[in-house]
C-alpha cells in the first residue's frame, strides 16, 4: 500500500472562474493536466459566461 501524503504536500491549481486555489483530488489523476476549474458549477459558470466570481 501507497504512504498516506498530507494534504499540504498534493499539488493546487488556481480556478480559472473563481479564482480560489484548489487542490488535487484521486479522480482527477489520469488528468490533472487539464483540470481547470474547481468544481462543475464553476465549469458551468465559465462556459455560459456567467458572472466571474461566485456568490460566496
Amino acid at each position: 500500500m501507497p504512504k498516506m501524503r498530507k494534504k499540504s504536500d498534493l499539488p493546487t491549481k488556481t480556478c480559472l472562474a473563481c479564482g480560489l486555489p484548489f487542490t488535487w483530488r484521486k479522480k482527477w489523476e489520469r488528468d490533472w493536466d487539464n483540470v481547470k476549474y474547481c468544481s462543475d458549477r464553476c465549469r458551468g459558470n465559465a462556459r455560459s459566461g456567467g458572472e466571474g466570481k461566485g456568490k460566496r
